[in-house]
This record gives structure tokens, C-alpha cells and sequence, in this order.
């Protein structure tokens, strides 16, 4: 007679979490019970966990249908090539590390009856209800079962520099009630605890929830990036940095592991759904904008003043012979050989447009001992006089203080409105414009058509903001074309000292076309706000489960959500690039959806027409090595 089960498990809609107290040394320093652990399926991930399991002092036994047998021995493990011999060694616990969909084959291949009859089964798998379901069918009604997910992998543990803090999800679906098999469930677990794992109890009905709008979300966002094959630029943000890593941590996995989290967890399907339905909800916002651009060109009689082309930018000959030539590169700055900031390398700064992203350039620029002046519609005098800004309502008032600068710190849709109410007949003749929008070419060639021929033309892009840049500059990129500068050394001192401002602060000088700039801009910075914008529309919110990949998504829809939709906008309506980077997403989400429903339909298909034996292998090509 054994022992009576525990057969309740936790409840569905409660979560226990727990991390690990205490200094890890502690937890290291507790005497070991060593568990002879089984692992069946020894590929790379067999291989990881059993790294860990050895360097503990654990007895590990290893079987897989390829042959596995020198990284084995390298890891001090033993190898068995029949399941039987492995079996009879009477493993405490047998650890499943096997594909999910090969799961089922395998264990009704096992012989159980060379088992002790109350042996303890453990799966890794990323689902976790069709798992504990199939252990509940197969195994003998006196083995134990604890499904787990460690939420982590190889190139997660890399980048997170090992384990701790790492989340291993886990739920006792089946643990017998005599201590011994307590303790032996409890040892396992303690494996994980032991390397600083923050430890998170849940039912598998829960998980899988919260997996669906975390883990699946996230492999489907690195998949779509990945097939775009987005590539690092001379001027990636932080957010983009983000999406390249995301990208390059999800083409490790292979595609049966995201099909597997698609057909093995039922909330999947309503998460690609709601994806789908999102980023049709943000192309419609788009193109209905744009729609209307064309609605008034054709019948409010406004063609010349809004200035929209089907190449973005007209076809005025004098401005083509104009562009500036398309190369990029690094601009060796260096601060100190202009010294400190004096009175001949003071500037005196006029900002148009003094919102948020205006403040937060001027507490720099006045730090660094420049005078700025500021005008703006709205009223900013009281926050001006905190950051020790000169606050001017009137903009002929502000232009006759002379100011060597001008800094447009407008929105992209507002900038041609703005420039022509400016009176630049009541500033200096040779006044040196800069903007520091978002988009290049269309500033560009506004300025070149309405500022006075004599006046000199920086373009600049400083790649952060309020959010990215508020710990500081420093590697952070910001993008600049001489456009028109003049060739005494008065004026290329000023732009010189104009840029000092940014290379003080560590920032990352890139020397760029607006052409080349708006090129690489619509893969980088287009991409990542699009991303942001259909996630946003998600409502995500963090889970229990949280991977790391998820915990950047999240991120990224905090940093774009705090910018408004007329960035977004002007993004997409004034960057000649972002059409082509907005319908390569689309195609390259459809082309997934695609991959997910076509084995599907060729599932369905061998149901219907016979040949239906092993159809979970048939249908995604797999054969049945571990």
C-alpha cells in the first residue's frame, strides 16, 4: 500500500509568489541531499539545466534519440541510449526537456514499469495545461507531477549575467502526502531557489493566461522583426537597441517552440487576434489622416499649402541640386579643445516652441552657462523662470534681442505654419537656424525655401528625449547636416559651439544627410514607434510571469505612449520611407499568420483524408528525436 496522494491542485485564479531571502551565499551554504535526476531529452536546453543540476552536486542520468554521448561526458553526466537501461537506475526524478509537440510520443514509449511506482515527473515546457493534462493521462495514478516553466533560457541567462532574479513558474499538480515525497518535490525546487530564481507558484490554467499576453506576444513581435531583418544603424535609439536584441533572442528559438506556444495554449489565438485587429486599428488611423491631407488638396483648394508629394518633397529642381551629399559617419567631436564655455563660445539661444521636449534642451543649454530666450502659444513664464530662461511672449520682441540661434522646437505638422509667421527681418541678417525634429529632408527643404538666403541652416536630431535622456547624454546619438553654413570662421565658430553643447554631454556626434538620415530613420525609429503604438493599443500590463523580452515591450509602450500620435504622424507622413517600412510589417505579420494557420489547415487536412496516425509529427515535419 503507498502513501495517499495530494490530488488538488492550486487554485486556478490565485497567485502565490515568493522570492528568495536572504544572501545567496546562505542558500549555497545549506547542506545538499543529493536527487538522481533523469533528463530525457538532452538538447541544448537538456544540456543548460543539467549544467546547473551538476555544478549542485546532483546524480544526473541523460537519454535522447540523437546521440549526446561527448557533451555527456564533458558535463560529467551519464549517457544511456536505451530508455530501459536509464529507467532500471531508478531515478528520483524524471526530468521531461523534450519539444512540445513531440511530448506525447514520448511518454507512450516509456517504460513506467521500470520505475519506482511513486517516481516524481518534471516538465519545462512553455505551456503548461496541455502538459499537466497529458502527464495526468499517461502516468501511473501513483507518480508525482510538478509542472514548471523557468522562464529563461540560454541567451536570457547570458545577457542577465546567470540566473538570479529570473522567474520559475511552477505548480504541485500531483505530490504525494508522506514527507519523503515532499521533500523530494522540495529539493527540486530548491535547485532553483539556490541560484537566486524569484520563485513564483500558479496554477497552469493561470499561467498559460498570463503567458498568452506575455511570452506568446513577445515571440510574435521578434518574429515579425526578425523577418524584416532590421539591421543596427549609425543612429539607433535605445527602443530600437531593444527590438535587435528581442529579434536576435527569438531567432534562437526554433519555429515549432513559437507554433507549440500558438497550438498548445488556448488564449494564443485571441492575443494574434487582438494583435491583428490593433495594427489594422493603427493603419486605418493612418491612412485616414492621410486621406484627409488629399481631401484638401482636391477640394478646399489648399494644394499650395499643404505641401504633399508622392516622393514627400516636390520636384523643385533648385532644392535636388541642393541635397546634401548621402553619407554618414562619426563626427569626432572634442569638447575640450574648445574649453570651457566663455564669453567668445556663449551663445545667445532663441527656442520657438518651448513645450516639454523645449525645456528639457534649455535646462542643458542654460547648465552650460548659454543664454536662452523662449516664445511659445502658450504661456511657460512661470517654468521659464525656473530653469532660468528669459520667457518673451511676443515673437518680434523675442527676434529683436538678436538672438545668434534659433532653435525650432515645434511639432513636424506645425513647421511650416510656424516659419512663415516668423518676422526674420527683425533678427540678423546671418542668424543661424536649427530644428531638431524628427524627420530631415522635409525641415530641410522648408528651410531652404523660406529662410533669407544669408541666414545659415543646421539640421539635427538628437535621437532621446525627457524619458530616454533624463539620466543624462551621454552615448546617446545626436544627428546633424552643416545644411548651409558660411564659410568665415565667425559662423562656423557658432555652429561649432551650438554643437559643443551636445558633445559636452557625452552625446554620440553623427555627422549625417537629412536623406541618409530619413533612410535609416524609417527602419529604426519608424519601426520601433509602430511597435510601441500597436502594443499600446493592447493595454499590456506586467504579469507574474514576466520574461525579460516582455519587460522590453513594456518599456517600449511607456516611452512611444508618452508621445503624442501627430509624432507618430509626421513620422510616417513626412519620412519618403516609411510607407515601404509600414507595408513591409504588414506583409511580414501576414506571412507569420500564414505559417501558424497553414499547418493547421494541414493538420485538418490529414484528419479529414486519412493518414492521421502521429499527425502532430507529420504535420510539422519532425521526427521523433529528442
Amino acid at each position: 500500500m503507498f502513501p495517499s496522494l495530494s490530488l488538488n491542485s492550486p487554485n486556478p485564479t490565485t497567485v502565490t509568489q515568493f522570492s528568495v531571502a536572504g544572501d545567496i551565499n546562505l542558500l549555497n551554504s545549506d547542506p545538499i541531499s543529493p536527487l538522481r535526476i533523469a533528463i530525457i531529452g538532452f538538447g541544448n536546453y537538456g544540456q543548460f539545466l543539467a549544467e546547473t543540476l551538476i555544478s549542485q552536486g546532483h546524480i544526473i542520468f541523460a537519454h535522447s534519440r540523437s546521440d549526446h554521448s561527448s557533451a555527456a561526458l564533458r558535463l560529467g553526466v551519464s549517457f544511456f541510449t536505451d530508455l530501459n537501461d536509464l529507467c532500471e537506475r531508478h531515478p528520483d526524478v524524471v526530468l521531461l526537456s523534450t519539444s512540445i509537440i513531440s511530448t506525447e510520443h514520448i511518454l507512450k514509449t516509456l517504460p513506467f514499469q521500470r520505475l519506482r511506482r511513486n517516481t516524481l515527473f518534471v516538465d519545462v515546457f512553455s505551456v503548461k495545461e496541455f502538459a499537466k493534462s497529458l502527464l495526468l493521462q499517461y502516468l501511473p495514478k501513483d507518480f508525482d507531477i510538478l509542472c514548471t516553466h523557468p522562464m529563461f533560457g540560454l541567451q536570457s541567462v547570458n545577457s542577465n549575467h546567470g540566473w538570479r532574479g529570473l522567474r520559475f513558474v511552477y505548480d504541485k499538480v500531483r505530490i504525494g502526502e508522506d514527507e519523503l515525497r515532499i521533500s523530494r518535490c522540495e529539493s527540486f525546487l530548491k535547485v532553483f531557489e539556490r541560484q537566486g530564481c524569484e520563485m513564483v507558484e500558479m496554477s497552469c490554467a493561470d499561467h498559460d493566461k498570463f503567458a498568452a499576453s506575455s511570452q506568446f506576444i513577445t515571440h510574435t513581435v521578434g518574429r515579425v522583426l526578425e523577418m524584416l531583418k532590421l539591421q543596427s544603424t549609425p543612429i539607433n535609439t535605445k527602443g530600437y537597441e531593444a527590438l535587435l536584441d528581442l529579434a536576435e533572442n527569438i531567432c534562437g528559438d526554433s519555429f515549432d517552440l513559437y507554433y507549440g506556444l500558438f497550438v498548445y495554449n488556448k488564449n494564443s489565438l485571441e492575443m494574434l487576434e487582438r494583435m491583428d485587429l490593433a495594427f489594422e486599428a493603427l493603419r486605418k488611423e493612418l491612412f485616414s489622416r492621410l486621406h484627409g491631407v488629399v481631401r484638401k488638396q482636391l477640394f478646399d483648394g489648399e494644394a499650395k499649402k499643404v505641401h504633399f508629394f508622392p516622393n514627400g518633397y516636390g520636384n523643385d529642381a533648385s532644392l535636388d541640386m541642393m541635397r546634401s551629399k548621402d553619407v554618414a559617419f562619426k563626427y569626432e567631436y572634442n569638447p575640450e579643445l574648445s574649453g570651457s564655455v566663455n564669453d567668445c563660445s556663449r551663445l545667445k539661444i532663441g527656442i520657438v516652441g518651448f513645450g516639454n521636449f523645449g525645456q528639457f534642451l534649455a535646462k542643458t543649454m542654460v547648465k552650460q552657462g548659454h543664454k536662452v530666450l523662449a516664445y511659445s502659444r502658450t504661456d511657460y513664464t512661470d517654468v521659464a523662470a525656473k530653469l532660468g530662461v528669459s520667457y518673451i511672449p511676443d515673437i518680434d520682441d523675442l527676434f529683436e534681442e538678436h538672438p545668434e540661434v534659433i532653435l525650432l522646437c515645434t511639432s513636424i505638422l506645425s513647421t511650416e505654419k510656424v516659419l512663415k509667421s516668423l518676422p526674420f527681418q527683425r533678427l540678423k541678417r546671418n542668424t543661424l537656424f536649427v530644428d531638431v525634429l524628427s524627420v530631415k529632408e522635409f525641415p530641410r527643404n522648408l528651410f531652404l525655401k523660406a529662410l533669407p538666403q544669408d541666414f545659415d541652416i543646421l539640421c539635427t536630431h538628437p535621437m532621446f528625449g525627457p524619458e530616454s535622456g533624463k539620466n543624462g547624454w551621454n552615448g546617446l546619438s545626436f544627428v546633424f547636416d552643416k545644411v548651409r553654413i558660411g564659410m568665415d570662421d565667425r559662423r562656423k565658430s557658432r555652429c561649432d559651439s551650438f554643437l559643443d553643447i551636445f558633445a559636452r554631454e557625452g552625446c554620440s556626434m553623427v555627422e549625417m544627410s537629412c536623406a541618409e538620415h530619413d533612410r535609416h530613420a524609417a527602419g529604426s525609429q519608424f519601426i520601433t514607434h509602430t511597435v510601441g503604438r500597436i502594443l499600446e493599443k493592447l493595454n499590456l500590463e506586467s504579469t507574474p510571469v514576466d520574461t525579460k523580452g516582455y519587460e522590453t515591450l513594456l518599456k517600449l509602450v511607456e516611452n512611444t505612449a508618452g508621445d503624442s500620435f501627430d509624432l507618430y504622424y509626421g513620422l510616417f507622413l513626412y519620412n519618403p520611407n516609411a510607407m515601404e517600412q509600414l507595408e513591409r510589417f504588414h506583409l511580414a505579420f501576414e506571412s507569420l499568420k500564414k505559417q501558424l494557420f497553414g499547418r493547421q489547415h494541414y493538420l485538418l487536412h490529414k484528419q479529414l483524408f486519412g493518414n492521421d496516425t502521429q499527425i502532430m509529427l507529420e504535420l510539422t515535419g519532425l521526427s521523433t528525436k529528442l
